[in-house]
């Protein structure tokens, strides 16, 4: 229980509780830190305000954060300083770099939202206008793509009343980046970065990103020289370099080809990808669901991790999927087989041509609860580790490749892998053999009910 305070909080005082806080080893604690501020906050601003700001800091997790802003929202709906506070630290009570999460639906998002908006237009032209746009633009971005409009015309503003302020081309060149307009991006960026004496590193990154999604690979690759990475022009007119392999969180709908009408990513798949820059690479997971995007598309993915994923010794991050840059179009079939040992049927996969591969689902797709997902500290090469004896997938193969000749492939492959048996009928059908499609459709039904 909170303990009431019947005096103020004195300025030394409150800013001991922040720091108390800001140094606490997990979230309960760092929460029973603050507690005399929660509770003076309706009764004294300096209080409300510092929570206010310890919410914009990230210091607690996005629930208590919003629970915070909530209550001073309440206890302060009429003061504009206070909305503006709020307004620029709702980035604090949502998880962004979960880039592509649907809107949130607590009430208070679309509650500043209005309330800035009110005071934005009858407070135009005046001094307090540029920090409520500051506020404004902030909160509308965090909806999703519910309030673009919003967004982009206070970002826009802000622009206006401070053009040689570099911050706010950077903020509107984010909105662009994330709205999946790249070029804009691009330019907004440019113009934050020659605005700035000395180089910030989130400018350079989303430059960096934002010429890669406009296909404009001289200038990311000038970006990601500027970072000192090892790196030179490779496939696609991209820069490429020697990174290691890493996954991606792939959405149906990614936010940045989403609209207010359809404002969710639908299904969801976390998979790997060969990395081939900072923020682009070759989806080499043949997915198990249909998300619009496969085995040997490129993908455009943000430089903020969503989480990590633990192997043993090794921690590989997952970042969200940003764009979708080049659809190859793999041709796919579905496979059911047997293997005496783990591993068997995809190893099939080097017996192939042109990145053709045999891809086991069974053995390797695993859906996690959320809080299972998110953990860092599960070790995943134990999660997925699996003796499966009846498998089932999906054979990947460019377009360009002949079914007919992947077919003889794969029959020259099993046999360098008795006892091992696929049974693919789309594949036989494509590859002209109706009588073997036949057969091998009974086989695989039985194994896929099995």
């Amino acid at each position: 229980m909170l303990k009431s305070f019947s005096r103020s909080l004195s300025k030394d005082k409150i800013e001991a509780i922040v720091g108390k806080a800001a140094a606490a080893e997990d979230q309960e604690a760092a929460w029973n830190a603050l507690s005399p501020l929660v509770e003076a906050q309706r009764n004294q601003r300096a209080a409300a305000t510092s929570l206010v700001r310890v919410v914009r800091d990230q210091v607690l997790d996005v629930d208590r954060g919003l629970e915070v802003l909530a209550n001073v929202f309440q206890a302060y709906e009429e003061d504009v300083e206070m909305l503006t506070k709020i307004g620029c630290a709702m980035q604090g009570a949502r998880d962004i770099d979960d880039l592509n999460s649907a809107p949130p639906d607590h009430p208070l998002f679309r509650d500043i939202v209005a309330r800035l908006s009110e005071h934005a237009f009858t407070l135009r032209g005046s001094e307090q206008e540029e920090p409520v746009q500051n506020g404004l633009s902030t909160a509308a971005r965090m909806l999703a793509r519910q309030h673009d409009e919003v967004a982009e015309q206070s970002y826009r503003r802000l622009v206006e009343l401070d053009p040689e302020y570099g911050a706010y081309h950077y903020d509107l060149g984010l909105l662009f980046k994330t709205r999946g307009r790249f070029r804009e991006g691009l330019l907004a960026n440019q113009r934050a970065r020659d605005l700035t004496e000395e180089p910030r590193e989130a400018y350079e990154w989303n430059l960096g990103i934002c010429a890669t999604g406009a296909r404009e690979g001289t200038i990311a690759l000038e970006v990601w020289k500027r970072m000192n990475q090892k790196i030179e022009m490779g496939r696609f007119d991209l820069p490429e370099g020697r990174y290691p392999q890493c996954k991606i969180r792939l959405a149906e709908r990614p936010l940045a080809e989403r609209t207010a009408s359809n404002d969710s990513p639908g299904l969801e798949e976390t998979i790997w990808i060969q990395r081939l820059s900072p923020c682009h690479g070759i989806v080499r997971s043949v997915l198990y669901q249909d998300l619009g995007v496969d085995y040997g598309d490129v993908i455009l993915f943000d430089g903020a991790p969503i989480t990590y994923h633990t192997y043993g010794e090794s921690s590989v991050p997952v970042f969200p999927h940003l764009a979708t840059l080049i659809r190859n179009k793999y041709q796919r079939f579905d496979f059911a087989g047997t293997q005496d040992e783990a591993g068997r049927l995809a190893d099939c996969s080097v017996y192939l041509d042109r990145d053709a591969i045999v891809y086991s689902h069974s053995e390797s797709f695993q859906i996690l609860c959320a809080s299972c997902w998110r953990d860092p500290d599960l070790d995943h090469k134990e999660h997925e580790r699996t003796e499966k004896h009846v498998v089932t997938g999906r054979i990947a193969a460019p377009a360009e490749t002949d079914p007919s000749d992947l077919l003889s492939m794969l029959d020259r492959a099993l046999r360098k892998r008795e006892p091992c048996r696929i049974y693919s009928p789309d594949l036989c059908e494509a590859a002209g053999q109706t009588d073997r499609a036949r057969i091998e459709e009974r086989r695989f039904n039985m194994l896929r009910n099995n």
